[in-house]
């Protein structure tokens, strides 16, 4: 009596342990990889949304599960043949290329002449030196 008593309690207390873990915010690995499923998942969509190849995703997203990329872009390639669902190329990349090849070029043509100045004082200069 007493023995099964002991289990009856010891049982309670596990139990009650192993719910608190969910309160306590611990995952159990089936929730971590169902987490990452999902998230592979998204991001092979998106990749697909935004018309890139599948490799350049892959390329992109090194951290993540290839095969679920794979299975969400899949699923993105035929919702959006179905559809009849054009791509959506990325805009903020385009963006920063311009911002970067607007950047490399001068600011204005006043730059330019405050930079060829010091050279022409320079020649002015060798020149008075040598007479």
């Amino acid at each position: 009596m007493f023995r099964s008593a002991v289990l009856a309690l010891f049982l309670a207390a596990v139990a009650a342990v192993l719910a608190g873990c969910d309160m306590l915010g611990i995952e159990s690995p089936e929730k971590v990889a169902a987490a990452r499923e999902a998230d592979g998942r998204a991001v092979g969509a998106a990749c697909r949304h935004a018309g890139r190849a599948i490799e350049d995703c892959y390329v992109l997203n090194k951290r993540v599960d290839k095969a679920a990329i794979f299975a969400g872009w899949r699923d993105m390639n035929d919702y959006m043949r179905e559809n009849k669902i054009e791509s959506v190329p990325p805009v903020l990349m385009a963006q920063m290329a311009n911002a970067k090849a607007e950047s490399a070029k001068p600011a204005d043509a006043e730059t330019e002449k405050a930079a060829v100045k010091p050279k022409a004082k320079d020649a002015k200069d060798s020149k008075s030196q040598g007479s």
